[in-house]
C-alpha cells in the first residue's frame, strides 16, 4: 500500500527520514482574486507573529517563518509526524496590475491574510474629433 510506504519513510530506523531536516519546509496557501484586489491565506498555525516575516514586490509575495515545537519529543515516540517544524518559506507570483505598497497583512485565528489591491484599470478615453 502506498500509505505504508509514506509510514515507512518517516520510521526512525529509516535512512530517508534524516533528509527532511536539512530542507525547509514549503507552507501551504490559497491565492485568488476579485476584480479589486488579490487575496493569500496560508494557515500557520502555532507561529508568532514575530517569526514570520512578509516581502512583496509588484510581481512576487514571499513569506518566512519558523514553527517551533514546544518540547521536544524523541523520534522513536513517535507513531506519526506529518506536521512541519522548522523553518519554512513560499513565494508565489502575482497577476500583473498589484499594488504592492498598499498591501495588509494580518493574523487571526492562526490564518495568516495577506491583502493585495489591484491598481485600477487604465481606460481609454475616446476622443471628439473636432472639424473646422
Amino acid at each position: 500500500m502506498a500509505s505504508d510506504k509514506i509510514n515507512k519513510m518517516f520510521e526512525p530506523e529509516n535512512e530517508q527520514a534524516d533528509w527532511i531536516e536539512e530542507y525547509e519546509g514549503q507552507l501551504a496557501l490559497d491565492a485568488y482574486q476579485t476584480d479589486e484586489e488579490v487575496i493569500i491565506k496560508a494557515p500557520i498555525a502555532g507561529v508568532k507573529p514575530e517569526e514570520l516575516e512578509v516581502s512583496i514586490t509588484d510581481d512576487v509575495v514571499t513569506i518566512k517563518g519558523q514553527r517551533k515545537q514546544e518540547h521536544e519529543v524523541k523520534k522513536d515516540n513517535y507513531i506519526a509526524q506529518e506536521c512541519y517544524w522548522g523553518s519554512f518559506s513560499r513565494s508565489i507570483s502575482l497577476p500583473p496590475g498589484c499594488h504592492s505598497e498598499k498591501s495588509k497583512a494580518g493574523l487571526k485565528n492562526g490564518v495568516l491574510t495577506i491583502t493585495i489591491p489591484k491598481k485600477p484599470d487604465k481606460k481609454t478615453k475616446k476622443l471628439n474629433i473636432e472639424t473646422e
